[in-house]
């Protein structure tokens, strides 16, 4: 138990560091190049991690990072950036609270992930938190902003799952996440100089924000998250993202001077509570269905082994598994 909450205390760290990059976004970078913003996003950080993993792809994980590259950084990075520009930072996060709902979905018929009904009740706790701090009924907001934010969650929901199915062969997480921001960087680079361009000139600030979207809200951020894919359900993960909302509003209040009101309080509160209901247990990770990315486990060896006989006839019945999950 102790090492699931410390897993969750690492994910964590990636909707906190996403909720600041909205404010960041909106206020340091330039808003008329998406696709600049996304690449100047995604390379340095994914150079950095391949750097410190120094492994290449093999096999399979050439295309599968082609494919996690365009939907988790390419599309999605470039979503962000346009949804961060067209609406405030609470807007823009509140739609990205649908998330852990969308994730829970995917996630059953993707990788048999079958959520619970505590991540279920706590999606839907977070969620109802998550209205009562941001939507306040403020004006003027930009139908193609959500419209981007809306898109983002999606890719990203189901680029996250698709990297935990992929994921479940022992690859290492900080090698693949540096694939895919790098190949995502790549993809996105010759596409941004027939659009729009020479590069933007950035200013000191600006060059100041870059290097904390790319080194800590991509970098850290992604890594810390596919860590915890791994390792935890997508329900609860899933959650620990409403986490990223939470940061946009606290944030606004201590640094453009906004004041939290008594339904804004009550809702973090609720998200708090969601949370917390959603986090992992020893009950709750032995009930349900197994998720198939458990059939080699990253830790956790059996205590002690079962004695001849019945250890060669599951030996067999894991191989199999292991079989078809690798052909999936």
């Amino acid at each position: 138990m102790e090492a699931n909450l410390r897993w969750v205390a690492l994910t964590a760290v990636a909707p906190v560091a996403w909720g600041a990059n909205y404010y960041v976004t909106h206020k340091f970078l330039p808003p008329d190049s998406p696709l600049y913003g996304a690449a100047l996003r995604a390379l340095p950080a994914g150079l950095v991690l391949l750097g410190l993993s120094r492994q290449r792809p093999r096999g399979a994980w050439w295309w599968r990072s082609a494919v996690l590259g365009l939907l988790n950084v390419s599309v999605f990075f470039v979503l962000v950036y346009a949804a961060s520009q067209l609406l405030p930072t609470s807007i823009a996060s509140t739609v990205m609270a649908v998330s852990p709902l969308a994730m829970m979905l995917i996630a059953w018929v993707l990788v048999s992930e079958r959520p619970g009904a505590a991540h279920l009740a706590g999606a839907t706790i977070g969620l109802g938190g998550i209205c009562l701090m941001l939507l306040t009924g403020a004006g003027g907001v930009s139908v193609p902003g959500i419209l981007a934010s809306t898109a983002a969650m999606l890719v990203s929901a189901f680029g996250h799952i698709l990297t935990k199915r992929w994921n479940n062969t022992g690859t290492d997480v900080l090698a693949s996440t540096a694939w895919q921001l790098t190949a995502g960087g790549l993809f996105l680079l010759p596409v941004a100089a027939a659009v729009e361009g020479p590069p933007p000139a950035l200013s000191a600030p600006a060059l100041l924000a870059f290097g904390y979207v790319a080194l800590v809200a991509t970098a850290l951020a992604f890594a810390a998250w596919f860590t915890g894919l791994r390792h935890l359900p997508a329900g609860t993960v899933g959650m620990v993202g409403l986490l990223n909302p939470v940061t946009g509003v606290l944030l606004g209040t201590a640094v453009a001077g906004e004041v939290l009101t008594a339904q804004q309080l009550c809702g973090l509160a609720l998200v708090l509570a969601g949370v917390a209901l959603g986090r992992p247990t020893r009950a709750g990770r032995r009930g349900g269905v197994r998720p198939r990315s458990s059939v080699h486990p990253a830790s956790d060896p059996p205590a002690s082994p079962p004695p001849a006989i019945p250890r060669e006839d599951e030996g067999t019945r894991e191989q199999g598994a292991a079989s078809a999950v690798d052909a999936g």
